[in-house]
């Protein structure tokens, strides 16, 4: 399997983020760390090993980016408009920047795949849903959707355009984005068990506004001893990519 690590400058934020690749062919996928995580997390924690039949058959190319969270959603002692206005920026930087580097790098036409476990499907699933033009497949593992929990109930403008949940609310139900939207594969997973609760509680709220809007993504919910932690994770992942690559 190839792999290859390097950095890349973002002009948008003004400094150098990391990234890992992996494979030589096939749908190129953006991968989220978990919370406060960098590129290499999804290889150490054997995420990138059970890839590894799609990505040896040229099925799947994975690109691993560094987060910001650590100074932007988890930064609990910065004014939460300051770190909305970082995210945002790092949101600009993935779509502007990022994505096409992974077009020019693996010479892909179409629409990209992204994926991410924790707070890495969160960003996964916000990314899609903010840019269907851009993604057309999605497995989020275990994500958060009401983000206004992560700001102690703190919400503005930035807050609502990376709250799934608050930005499918208040979709119009003639934006030309459900259309596109159902055109994707959005896999929404979460387990019943330990540290899952807040996962379950907004993952059900999502799938709601969804289907009001006409939205209907692909929500799995597993069981009560399916704790949000990467030995589910683990599990998951290769089942989904079977469902959708095989």
């Amino acid at each position: 399997m190839m792999m290859r690590q390097s950095d890349f400058y973002s002009h948008i934020l003004n400094r150098r983020l990391g990234m890992h690749m992996y494979g030589h062919d096939g749908l190129p996928c953006l991968v989220y760390p978990s919370q406060n995580g960098k590129s290499g997390d999804f290889a150490g924690f054997g995420m990138v090993d059970v890839c590894r039949p799609w990505i040896d058959r040229g099925r799947l190319r994975l690109y691993c980016v560094d987060s910001l969270d650590e100074q932007t959603w988890s930064a609990t002692d910065r004014a939460p408009r300051e770190r909305m206005e970082l995210h945002e920026a790092w949101f600009s930087h993935i779509t502007q920047e990022f994505v096409p580097f992974i077009h020019r790098d693996s010479a892909w036409e179409g629409r990209l795949m992204t994926l991410g476990c924790s707070l890495g499907a969160t960003h996964a699933a916000n990314t899609l849903f903010r840019r269907p033009d851009l993604f057309s497949c999605v497995i989020a593992l275990s994500g958060a959707y009401d983000m206004r929990w992560m700001l102690a109930g703190y919400s503005d403008e930035l807050v609502y355009l990376n709250s799934p949940l608050d930005s499918i609310r208040g979709m119009p139900a003639d934006h030309p984005w459900v259309k596109l939207l159902n055109s994707c594969n959005i896999v929404l997973c979460c387990g019943q068990g330990a540290w899952e609760e807040e996962m379950l509680r907004s993952l059900r709220l999502l799938e709601a506004a969804c289907h009001e809007k006409g939205i209907y993504p692909w929500v799995d919910i597993w069981g009560g001893d399916v704790h949000h932690d990467w030995e589910w994770w683990r599990r998951q992942l290769p089942y989904f990519l079977g469902k959708l690559l095989d």
